[in-house]
């Protein structure tokens, strides 16, 4: 088996370690450590020339984000498995794909490459927005998060700056400066959010899709306050955060929520938004094909939890390509599919 493998090392947990148990686990594969976007990019040449039975993305989600992207031009996404073992920060795409850790998900991979045995991997839906596909991007709270989280590292806080890396530092950015800034914001952010594709269907109380009267194409779904708004084809958003959790209700349809609660009401409700409970309020969800969203003022934008800039309308449409993700849960500890 043809396996390669990138592994980022300005990921938060990459390092030459990983790069030589991948070596030493596969030894027959193309193992990449990658510091610069130019190592990245001769990494996805050698993938071109000559594809791989298997490409492992070792990184955080911007590592695998990154990688599809590139490989799209190529049309190389339909049929190239893509195994990805959670490096980063969040590891939302990972965690959402069930893999286990880096060392445990080498070991897996070494034995499936050994016994020859067929790679078992689901067929994943993805989000296009600004001319890239990812598993989620958004507007709001979770984009301006990035950005509160590598602030904190070093600013004022209450942890001890080696306590700030991981999901105690997104706690402290959050609370302690995303949320003030929008409990005393003089203006509240507004979005309109537009149908531009097929009828929409929402969720009802029981969790199921429901059609949703007056939801046909051109229609205006919603137009109100919004603390965070997006879309999705992965349940969760880093950490466990199951910020989409009918991300996998349709397919060939995303989720796309607005939050319209303000920031005292959002803490309140912080474990059951961690959780993904439904229904909550001012929560709002739905399955769709394509939707328009226009902001009452520029707002930080990500895609696949990296910022990218700010934005006062943003098209989401479903992608039309899928990406085959490694199906970690069928790939036992012996590499047995």
């Amino acid at each position: 088996m043809d396996v390669a493998v990138l592994v980022n090392l300005r990921s938060r947990r990459g390092s030459r370690r990983v790069a030589e148990l991948a070596r030493a686990e596969l030894p027959h594969a193309r193992v990449i450590a990658s510091r610069s976007l130019a190592d990245t990019e001769g990494f996805i040449r050698d993938l071109q020339r000559s594809a791989p039975d298997l490409v492992i993305s070792a990184g955080g989600d911007g590592t695998a984000v990154g990688l599809i992207n590139a490989l799209r031009p190529a049309n190389e996404l339909s049929e190239l498995p893509i195994g990805l073992l959670p490096l980063g920060t969040g590891n939302g795409w990972a965690n959402a794909t069930r893999a286990p850790k880096w060392k445990e998900g080498l070991a897996r991979v070494g034995a499936l490459a050994r016994q020859r045995s067929p790679i078992s991997t689901k067929r994943f839906d993805l989000v296009e927005v600004c001319g890239r596909i990812a598993p989620f991007a958004g507007t709001g709270w979770d984009a301006e998060l990035i950005d509160d989280f590598h602030a904190q590292k070093t600013g004022i806080g209450v942890l001890p700056k080696k306590a700030r890396e991981g999901v105690a530092g997104y706690l402290q950015g959050l609370l302690t400066r995303t949320f003030p800034r929008h409990l005393f914001a003089t203006e509240p952010l507004e979005v309109e959010l537009i149908n531009t594709g097929e009828d929409a269907f929402t969720i009802d109380e029981t969790g199921r899709p429901a059609p949703l009267p007056g939801g046909e194409s051109g229609r205006l779904l919603y137009r109100g306050p919004a603390g965070v708004c997006g879309a999705a084809t992965s349940p969760e958003w880093g950490f466990g955060f199951k910020a989409y959790p009918f991300a996998k209700a349709m397919p060939r349809r995303m989720s796309v929520r607005v939050y319209a609660a303000g920031a005292v009401e959002a803490i309140a409700h912080t474990r059951d938004l961690w959780r993904g409970v439904h229904p909550i309020p001012k929560m709002h969800t739905w399955q769709l094909t394509q939707c328009k969203m226009v902001f009452s003022r520029p707002m930080p934008f990500q895609i696949g939890g990296d910022r990218h800039g700010h934005v006062t309308e943003v098209e989401y449409r479903i992608a039309d390509e899928t990406v085959n993700v490694l199906d970690w849960p069928r790939i036992g500890p012996l590499g047995r599919a």
